[in-house]
């Protein structure tokens, strides 16, 4: 769009010449160079309606963004709006255990809410991720392998379609969208709010067990073991990690390669202790924190970013691990090294995860034993070169024990999303897209294709 563009008002854009456009542009994932022909800010739905009609007229696609986790994952933006839904806050309804969360809150604004009423939400392991993205993903907590995936404990989503429609839809009011939504993603509308399943949970068993990295090899060989009868009230992560040299970070751990287990188990302390055991009698650990905990303390022990960095990540659904796999696994990150990457990251699925519910959406459930999401932090060109390069070293190493399906959340690399789901499933989402967004109006970090 050119400096004599006409001039906008309702709602107001902001324009590549505008001296604003670089701050606004920005994502959380600082690696994304977004660049689109114009930038919106909407406050209410209303906001976002008129952002659509916008859209409409200078025949722009829309691209619907809270914190832009995934930003990095969205084709070319110079034909297209991007939307920035600050649409906040979170109403909560403890007698029938639900959260009215807004598309501009971040998981830290729900457990906040909801904690004071002795409720847990289905909350990512960051307080700053987007819980809408998120749970449209699908959505795997600390509590995954007992209540299964976030995008099948909703309610309700409220939102705005192509044709500038305010739509609720839920199991019995557009079921077929509600479905859809419900693991497709930002495909199908501008989703404005979303209506969460609480549960009566005030206190969990959490924390880490933290190794030296010359223990990596018999705590990845335990801790797979342990995983195969682990107890569904259990769910756990273990990463190889560099952690960088920052000064939250402890002193003995900066800049240093580490094994790391950390989870949640939704048992008394007695209990959640036997069940750990299989994993954290290996080796001599440095650090082990696990114990009682509100369930608000989930957001932090994953360690994640403070704030926004750049970042490039990729991911695997993985079958069960044998032995040759825990060694492709361990050669290709390379323990005592990492480097470039930050970290290479094995979750815990099964239990619950691993059931489809009555009413599920599009992502129903999680295949295999484990997800794997490698990433970096590429500081430069040239260190982006190379963690992309250990990326590609990671997932290929693994792709031999890969269940061919992926979970979009985690695919910071882009692409369709017809490799997410299992038969039958996209080619429905592709029957969905073409009634509410026959023209591909939105445009999405993973599209699902109407042609």
């Amino acid at each position: 769009m050119s400096a004599n563009a006409p001039a906008l008002t309702a709602p107001v854009a902001i324009l590549p010449e505008h001296p604003d456009y670089d701050a606004a542009r920005m994502a959380w994932n600082l690696a994304a160079d977004q660049r689109p022909a114009a930038i919106v800010v909407a406050r209410d739905v209303d906001d976002v309606i008129d952002a659509i009609d916008l859209a409409v007229e200078l025949g722009l696609q829309v691209v619907p963004q809270g914190t832009g986790h995934l930003a990095s994952a969205l084709p070319d933006m110079s034909q297209a709006l991007l939307l920035k839904t600050a649409l906040g806050g979170v109403e909560v309804n403890p007698e029938a255990r639900i959260a009215r969360v807004g598309a501009g809150a971040v998981w830290k604004d729900v457990v906040d809410a909801v904690t004071p009423h002795g409720l847990a939400a289905l909350s990512g392991s960051s307080h700053d991720v987007g819980v809408l993205g998120y749970t449209l993903g699908g959505g795997s907590s600390w509590l995954a392998r007992a209540k299964g995936l976030a995008a099948n404990n909703v309610h309700a989503i409220e939102l705005v379609t192509a044709d500038g429609r305010f739509v609720r839809c839920d199991a019995t009011h557009e079921p077929e969208l509600f479905w859809a939504l419900r693991g497709g993603g930002g495909n199908f509308g501008v989703v404005t709010a979303i209506e969460l399943d609480l549960f009566p949970i005030t206190e969990v068993f959490g924390g880490m067990t933290v190794w030296p990295i010359d223990d990596a090899r018999a705590v990845v060989a335990d801790w797979v073991a342990w995983s195969r009868t682990a107890p569904e009230e259990v769910t756990t992560s273990l990463r190889i990690l560099r952690p960088p040299p920052l000064p939250e970070i402890p002193e003995f751990m900066r800049d240093t390669p580490i094994v790391v287990v950390d989870g949640a188990v939704l048992a008394d302390a007695p209990e959640a202790e036997a069940m750990l055991r299989g994993f954290r009698a290996t080796g001599t650990p440095l650090v082990d924190t696990w114990a009682p905990m509100s369930p608000a303390g989930l957001l932090e022990i994953h360690m994640d970013p403070p704030g926004p960095v750049p970042a490039m990540g990729d991911t695997l659904m993985l079958e069960d691990l044998d032995e040759a796999g825990i060694d492709a696994f361990l050669d290709a990150v390379d323990p005592q090294v990492v480097a470039p990457l930050l970290m290479a990251e094995l979750r815990q699925l099964g239990g619950a995860l691993a059931r489809a519910p009555k009413g599920a959406g599009a992502r129903d459930r999680f295949e295999g034993a484990f997800l794997l999401f490698a990433c970096g932090v590429p500081m430069s060109p040239e260190h982006a070169v190379a963690v992309a390069a250990g990326l590609d070293r990671v997932t290929t190493a693994l792709r031999g024990w890969s269940t061919g399906t992926t979970y979009l959340n985690f695919a910071e690399r882009g692409g369709e999303a017809a490799d997410a789901f299992g038969e039958g499933v996209y080619e429905r989402l592709r029957d969905v897209r073409g009634r509410w967004d026959p023209d591909e109006r939105f445009l999405a970090s993973h599209r699902i294709a109407t042609r």
